[in-house]
């Protein structure tokens, strides 16, 4: 796969929100500031329970003046069935486009230079990955033409590198990394990668990601780990020290993530984890935050 690569995304589906109170509806539920979407912007952000736990994330982008979010298509079918019980008198209309258009990654940025930069692309969109430009770019065209991609010269790409890229840059592929109804999003770096915003005023589960914030209370981070021997599945337990340390996440060749304790975090620490060994490479953009004063 070359440096300059998109790679088509099946996994991905797409949820489209019109009318006129479509920005007031979302603003209340999801923990980014949905003002800043606009044809030029797109973000990322997460729907959380009432009691600030993950459900869900996804990206945002503007499309023909509707907002489209971009999820997980597995858990689309439910997503939209939570978002349409908080629609009451919105004035709103939802609907899955996910047959319409197919989600790409694209292993370069394109010139982009701020996370978020969107601009139209032959009926659809592209868009420098809200949380990291090392991510490169995400583009949402009409399903089965990728011409415009070719266009900018960018060749076919394979989901392992894309994989790959992702793993080590540390970043989490919803539900696969993080547990529903139970991560924390400043656990997996929602702070960092601009998913939560602190001063748009209340949303569905900010009173615990504020609090969780502001008391210092993040002990564990999802972190890349290098991988000696076979790959753990997730959900495997961390040991160091015969305790307990953590939880295996995704992987793919010889890298992966781990949610770790940041108590049994030192230098040159190596964690075992069922047959393999694995040490945490942790990205220049984590911050361990200490205790936030208000």
């Amino acid at each position: 796969m070359s440096d300059k690569a998109y790679t088509p995304l099946p996994a991905r589906g797409l949820i489209k929100i019109e009318g006129p109170d479509a920005r007031d509806f979302l603003q209340g539920l999801v923990s980014q500031d949905m003002t800043r979407v606009s044809e030029t912007l797109a973000v990322y952000s997460a729907f959380l329970s009432p009691q600030g736990k993950f459900l869900y994330d996804f990206f945002a982008f503007e499309l023909n003046g509707a907002l489209i979010l971009d999820c997980e298509a597995e858990r689309r079918s439910d997503f939209f069935k939570r978002l349409s019980m908080y629609k009451l008198r919105s004035n709103v209309t939802l609907s899955d486009v996910s047959d319409d258009f197919q989600v790409y990654g694209v292993l370069d940025t394109l010139d982009t230079t701020a996370r978020g930069q969107c601009k139209a692309l032959d009926g659809g969109v592209i868009y420098a990955d809200p949380r990291l430009l090392d991510m490169g770019c995400r583009a949402v065209l009409t399903k089965g033409d990728a011409s415009a991609l070719e266009s900018l010269g960018l060749s076919v790409g394979d989901i392992e590198t894309y994989e790959y890229h992702r793993i080590q840059l540390g970043l989490a592929d919803g539900s696969r990394d993080m547990s529903v109804d139970k991560a924390l999003l400043l656990e997996n770096g929602f702070e960092e990668l601009d998913g939560v915003s602190f001063s748009k005023g209340c949303f569905m589960g900010q009173e615990l990601t504020a609090r969780t914030r502001y008391r210092g209370l993040v002990k564990k981070r999802l972190l890349p780990v290098k991988i000696d021997g076979t790959a753990p599945p997730v959900g495997t337990v961390l040991e160091v020290d015969g305790r307990e340390a953590g939880e295996m996440k995704t992987s793919t060749g010889d890298v992966g993530l781990a949610l770790i304790r940041l108590d049994t975090l030192e230098d040159d620490t190596s964690f075992t984890c069922a047959e393999a060994t694995l040490r945490p490479q942790i990205p220049a953009w984590v911050q361990f935050q200490e205790q936030v004063e208000k």
